[in-house]
């Protein structure tokens, strides 16, 4: 079992959430103090999606690789972190309770936001309340706002997504964003590549590094 952690140095561990303890990896840039900080969340918890998902720490890598520190964490009721899952309720309460954490720990430092599939709409519709400087989305499930519009994250948003995802269709991605209230302000689709990025993990660490190099200037 993992012990207590205490944001503001790297390891993993426990930090008490809103419905008890969240698993936790944090990590700092190898070179350099952090300039930003990122909220990292993995994809649907019923489904297999931990904070050690393969594109979740290459969103690391790459957001690192700009400056930041990172902290991804599994929601609740996923690896050593307490709880049930909530259908994306609870699951934005963690990320919330993790940003406002992250800015006691770290006082003056912009946040960002980042997921993957699940946890890049989680991340999407709690941008606005976060405060977050942007937020970074790859393969986000768009069609989960159902009926009402698409989340306004109120900062810039970045997408990627393969064309050829056999989870979230990039059509109905691509035609959800189009008709938010606040569009992507950048927009990669990568060709012939499926939902996990298999063999591309390159592309979305270099996205991320993008991203955060542009937000940060």
């Amino acid at each position: 079992m993992p012990e207590a952690h205490s944001l503001g140095q790297p390891g993993r561990g426990l930090y008490a959430g809103p419905a008890g303890a969240i698993e936790v990896v944090e990590e700092h840039p190898r070179q350099g103090a952090a300039r930003a900080l990122a909220l990292i969340a993995h994809p649907h918890p019923l489904y297999g999606g931990t904070l050690d998902n393969k594109v979740v720490y290459t969103l690391g890598r790459g957001l690192m690789a700009a400056g930041c520190a990172t902290l991804r964490f599994n929601f609740r009721g996923v690896g050593h972190s307490e709880g049930t899952h909530d259908e994306g309720r609870g699951e934005g309460e963690d990320l919330l309770a993790l940003a406002q954490a992250l800015r006691v720990a770290y006082p003056g430092l912009p946040l960002l936001l980042a997921g993957f599939s699940f946890g890049s709409f989680v991340a999407l519709a709690g941008c606005t309340a976060a405060q977050a400087s942007g937020v970074l989305t790859v393969a986000p499930p768009l069609f989960y706002a159902g009926d009402a519009p698409t989340p306004d994250p109120g900062a810039p948003w970045w997408l990627i997504h393969g064309d050829a995802d056999e989870v979230v269709d990039c059509a109905d991605t691509q035609r959800r964003a189009d008709a938010a209230p606040r569009p992507p302000s950048r927009r990669e689709i990568v060709p012939g590549v499926g939902h996990f990025f298999h063999g591309e993990l390159g592309r979305v660490r270099d996205f991320a590094r993008a991203f955060g190099e542009a937000l940060l200037g």
